[in-house]
């Protein structure tokens, strides 16, 4: 079997697939269930079907390009990642999982390889949680992490719910139905950015993922008193705007000191009312984001920081409220999928990192159901959610050979 990535015609169908967006080039912007996110998915299907790949999609989005095994009761090999794209995104992000997963079927079919087990493009719907608030969201409905019942009450910005979104875009099946069978797939691979910088200071164009972060989210509702900038003296202030800068840094400090460099806490919205300049801020809402690849440690920062919470609404006079929005397990990624992708890298010369992902992926709520692994490509000084992301065309090559490999061995 002598396998060859068309590197040309890869390159050329991420560009394309860039030029579907709502931003401006080179920023990249695609809502789910917008019209560039549907544009986008109808794109997608004509070069599936181009392929020869059975497609369909469910309930909430997420899209199946099969191709039919010789074995076509078996369970399935499956591949791909997302293409939905937070605000003034880049190019790359799960665009590399899915058109390199394409491309790596494709290599297969051009090289007369025939699979025992189907082989499955699995795009997925909503992995950003630009619009829901919560990530991964086609994927915790297909491994039954999230129910239907909790998801179809999810609301956006603009106060509709998941259902309603979803059927205004054409998506009219049960979400109770987007579960997956019990063994519906064999083992699932993902290939993906890595989001990071580790892999290009080592100059070394792939990494096989050992273990996934643990994700964890809240929504921080402070409530102090408002008032004239010029007439409320200091002592009597009950600002929720130094409150919430206070919890920020408590936040960073819990992170710093959990004793691991994989422990990390983010404070990424911070909303103020009524945000003027001689006005004291009577109300903050923001998110919190803490992940650790060890669940314990992860847990231990969130009481650190509920810690702090309290002493500074006590200190402050202010209430601060706290809402979980999701807490994830760290997932571990199966043996039989990390040797299959040790051994393609070896096959073909390519020298490769273990390591650990610290951004999640839908592979980690896959992995709930499936074996699965995933494969890092290096991207240009780790920048990832930027216009600026970038990964050279070579690396995005080696990445769609070693996944093409690995689907070989796993679906023999």
């Amino acid at each position: 079997m002598k396998l060859e990535i068309d590197q040309q015609r890869l390159v050329s169908e991420i560009e394309r697939l860039a030029a579907i967006s709502d931003a401006e080039p080179p920023a990249v912007t695609r809502i789910v269930f917008t019209p560039a996110d549907l544009k986008a998915h109808a794109w997608m299907i004509d070069r599936c079907e181009e392929s020869g790949l059975a497609v369909r999609q469910d309930a909430v989005g997420n899209m199946f390009a099969r191709w039919i095994g010789a074995d076509a009761a078996a369970p399935a090999v499956g591949t791909g990642s997302h293409i939905d794209a937070i605000p003034n995104a880049g190019k790359y992000d799960g665009v590399v999982g899915v058109l390199g997963g394409l491309e790596a079927i494709r290599a297969l079919q051009r090289s007369g390889f025939r699979p025992k087990n189907s082989i499955e493009l699995l795009l997925f719907a909503t992995e950003e949680p630009t619009r829901f608030g919560i990530g991964c969201l086609g994927s915790r409905l297909l491994s039954g992490t999230l129910s239907a019942e909790a998801a179809a009450g999810l609301k956006d910005h603009d106060g509709e719910s998941l259902d309603e979104v979803r059927r205004d875009a054409g998506f009219d099946g049960n979400l109770q139905d987007v579960k997956l069978p019990a063994g519906y797939y064999k083992a699932f691979v993902e290939l993906h950015i890595e989001q990071g910088p580790l892999l290009e200071r080592a100059q070394i164009s792939l990494g096989v993922v050992k273990s996934i972060a643990a994700p964890a989210s809240l929504r921080i509702a402070i409530e102090g008193a408002g008032g004239h900038a010029g007439g409320v003296l200091m002592p009597d202030r009950k600002d929720a705007l130094c409150a919430a800068a206070e919890l920020i840094l408590a936040a960073e400090n819990a992170a710093r000191s959990s004793g691991a460099v994989d422990t990390v806490a983010t404070v990424g919205v911070c909303e103020v009312f009524p945000g003027a300049v001689n006005s004291i801020p009577g109300r903050v809402r923001m998110t919190l984001d803490i992940r650790d690849t060890d669940l314990a440690r992860r847990d231990g920062v969130m009481q650190t920081i509920e810690r702090a919470s309290q002493n500074t609404a006590a200190k402050r006079h202010v209430s601060i409220q706290s809402e979980l929005v999701n807490a994830d397990a760290p997932a571990y990624c199966a043996p039989e999928v990390r040797a299959a992708l040790a051994d393609s890298c070896r096959h073909h010369g390519f020298p490769f990192l273990e390591m650990v992902s610290r951004a999640y992926h839908d592979s980690l709520f896959i992995s709930r159901i499936a074996p699965t692994g995933m494969l890092f490509i290096p991207c240009r000084n780790g920048y990832s959610h930027r216009p600026d992301e970038y990964a050279a065309p070579e690396d995005i090559a080696h990445g769609a050979l070693v996944l093409a490999e690995t689907l070989a061995k796993l679906s023999a």
